[in-house]
């Protein structure tokens, strides 16, 4: 068995370790990581601004109906909350293209900022300005609908009044420029500052004398560049629209975005995720760093759109994504990766370890706040045969008890952004919208670590009777 895991260690340590690093340092995948961490502030007063209005606004009137006393109240806050919502998650896509721009730009040691410019442009050139939208008349009565007819006007009646089917112009969709563009902005982000950065490192630009201030010179040779990435952005779209009828953030949407989600959506695939990150951190290298592409790339999204359907319908049986970004942190990472807190509560309770115990002491207060760095490298775990075992398999057990409670409808999908620093069980709750049940499975899941983690503690327990008896405790 120890020469079994000896030679396995070996085999992931000269072979398969220096591929995944390797992947994990490529350059596109490194951009795609660092932008969405950079949009990190508008995702999370946007999500602040969801989360109070589901506070003040759809729990009280699932509680008490509509017109309720204390949501009135609230008016002005709700209202508050939307616009604050306007300014962040429904522009999320843009914010992304130019950060994505940015630093994939800076990558190449190229004008970052210009390269964010030209992918946010790139972006909106392929966005339809003149959108067909529905919206609901206020104040107008069903018995109204022939003469508004008679006018030429399209309205219908609905459930909630009256609407008119419209055609903007100059205009463009929140669905297009919040999370269900992404992929869009993602590609398109991609395309027009790959063009950038080629012509900008061929010399393909316009050269200012010397004397020219820099910021004067940096933007003068970005124009080429730009005008060329912007242009073949404009004609993939008109070629897509001449083509087919449908812009670009239709067809990726139908030939890329659900295909990629709805696999994400797979037990498989979520089990997979967590079993790659627990590996690449057993050998020293941060998993959710390399695996963070799949994590902020797909499962980000799909928890943004679930919150798009929360914001739209405020029914979570509508949302279309079970397993989200937020799903992994709320019932797989609490008090760190592999859920470590659970160790750290195995060893006060049952090690004779005096190193092990004081290292858990210390790292208590920060793994209630899911920080384990202490645990992974203090112990440690990175490279232990000993804790190699329930390294791997806590998170597979807690991932497969979470997709059970979410798939079955027991609980909700994730949809609200929580701070990751958030403590086991209050992090469920809040991402669920203030579901209790969430809460508890999340507190299910720690009890679950905590029981596989404990035989290993007291297996160390053993391995030092046998050979290092002057570290017991007195």
């Amino acid at each position: 068995m120890a020469h079994a895991m000896t030679g396995f260690m070996d085999w992931m340590e000269n072979r398969f370790m220096p591929v995944a690093t390797k992947i994990g340092n490529q350059r596109h995948l490194v951009a795609i990581r660092d932008g969405f961490i950079s949009i990190m502030p508008i995702t999370m007063v946007g999500s602040i601004a969801t989360l109070l209005n589901v506070f003040l606004r759809d729990l009280p009137t699932m509680w008490w109906g509509d017109g309720n006393a204390f949501t009135a109240a609230c008016a002005p806050i709700i209202a508050v909350n939307g616009v604050v919502w306007n300014g962040s998650l429904a522009i999320l896509g843009l914010a992304f293209a130019f950060t994505f721009g940015y630093y994939l730009s800076r990558s190449y040691q190229v004008n970052a900022v210009a390269g964010g410019v030209i992918a946010l442009s790139a972006v909106i050139c392929t966005m339809n300005m003149s959108p067909a939208f529905d919206y609901l008349l206020p104040g107008v009565g069903a018995d109204q609908i022939a003469p508004l007819q008679a006018a030429g006007l399209a309205v219908t009646a609905t459930d909630t009044g009256v609407t008119l089917a419209a055609t903007g112009s100059g205009m463009i969709s929140t669905a297009l420029t919040s999370a269900s563009g992404l992929f869009t902005c993602l590609i398109f982000a991609l395309l027009s500052t790959q063009i950038y950065v080629w012509l900008t490192l061929r010399k393909i630009t316009i050269k200012l004398p010397e004397n020219v201030p820099p910021a004067v010179s940096n933007a003068f040779a970005a124009i080429i560049p730009g005008v060329a990435a912007v242009y073949a952005s404009a004609i993939v779209t008109q070629v897509c629209v001449s083509a087919t009828g449908d812009y670009p953030n239709a067809l990726i949407s139908v030939l890329i975005q659900q295909p990629l989600l709805g696999m994400s959506q797979s037990p498989l695939a979520v089990i997979l995720v967590n079993f790659l990150i627990q590996l690449f951190w057993f050998f020293g290298i941060h998993g959710s760093n390399v695996m963070a592409p799949v994590l902020e790339g797909i499962y980000t999204p799909a928890l943004l759109e679930n919150l798009n359907v929360w914001n739209t319908t405020h029914d979570v049986a509508q949302m279309p994504y079970l397993w989200t970004r937020g799903s992994f942190d709320a019932y797989t990472m609490m008090g760190g990766t592999g859920i470590t807190l659970g160790l750290i509560i195995a060893i006060l309770l049952f090690s004779k370890r005096k190193d092990s115990r004081t290292i858990a002491a210390m790292s208590a207060p920060m793994g209630v706040f899911n920080i384990n760095e202490p645990m992974v490298f203090g112990m440690p775990i990175v490279l232990n045969p000993l804790y190699f075992i329930p390294w791997v398999l806590v998170p597979v057990i807690t991932t497969v008890v979470a997709l059970l409670f979410t798939y079955s409808g027991v609980i909700p999908p994730c949809f609200i952004q929580v701070p990751w620093i958030m403590p086991v069980g209050l992090y469920a709750f809040f991402a669920t919208g203030g579901n209790v049940l969430a809460a508890l499975v999340a507190l299910l899941n720690l009890g679950i670590s905590f029981a596989i983690w404990t035989p290993f503690v007291l297996l160390a327990n053993r391995q030092l009777l046998k050979s290092e008896p002057e570290q017991r405790e007195a």
